[in-house]
């Protein structure tokens, strides 16, 4: 079997440059891990788009049509057509209808049932994509019964690790008074400069407490004052 040099490698040439600089070629090789011998695996996958006339068909492609080229055995037709399910899958995803942007009151709706067990204050943070579509929540901190001490940075990094564009940070008050306190004002400011710095919206902080909460951009209160 023939062997490429390190630096030539896709799966290197992947990690190094990102999968835009890779070619159809090289990124079906990725997938097909090994050649034949006497065939690299950059051959293989050349091979393999010419015997069928490209990507599109080679989607489309049965087990038994994969197996007909020469060196792609069951196991890897197998291999070959669960990946390619997966980009079929992702294509028809892309183009179907996105929910619209998440409101406050259906924001409340998804938090409410997740902070109601809680005696002591709890933070999540709800992500949000560029069109304000929701991508994701996570709690972020756990309090007292009366605060929750948390730094900007732990409410942050799930909206960095997810690439959110803007987001909006929900907490409890289990005494029942929805009263923004000192503490959550100055949060919120700090919360908004530190996301401004990153490049992320903070469109909101949610107060809440049973059946009720309060938004702290309707109220205007900082930093939207």
């Amino acid at each position: 079997m023939i062997s490429l040099p390190t630096s030539e490698m896709p799966r290197e040439r992947l990690e190094r440059r990102g999968e835009e600089a890779l070619s159809d070629r090289e990124l079906l090789a990725i997938l097909l891990v090994t050649g034949r011998k006497n065939c690299s695996v950059l051959d293989l996958a050349a091979e393999m788009l010419a015997h069928f006339g490209g990507l599109a068909s080679l989607l489309n492609a049965s087990l038994e049509e994969l197996e007909e080229v020469r060196g792609i055995g069951r196991a890897k037709a197998i291999q070959l057509k669960a990946a390619l399910a997966l980009a079929r899958r992702a294509t028809k995803e892309e183009g179907s209808p996105r929910p619209p942007a998440v409101t406050a009151a259906e924001l409340f709706a998804i938090f409410s049932p997740l902070m109601s067990g809680y005696r002591q204050e709890v933070m999540w943070v709800a992500l949000k994509d560029v069109r304000g579509r929701l991508i994701g929540a996570e709690m972020v901190a756990m309090g007292t019964l009366s605060e929750v001490l948390v730094h900007p940075r732990e409410v942050l990094y799930p909206a960095v690790r997810r690439k959110a564009y803007s987001m909006v940070i929900a907490h409890n008050h289990p005494s029942g008074d929805l009263t923004p306190s000192s503490a959550d004002l100055k949060l919120t400011s700090q919360l908004a400069h530190s996301a401004k710095v990153m490049g992320i919206h903070l469109d909101d902080h949610l107060i809440l407490s049973g059946e009720r909460y309060i938004s702290l951009r309707a109220l205007r209160s900082a930093p939207w004052e």
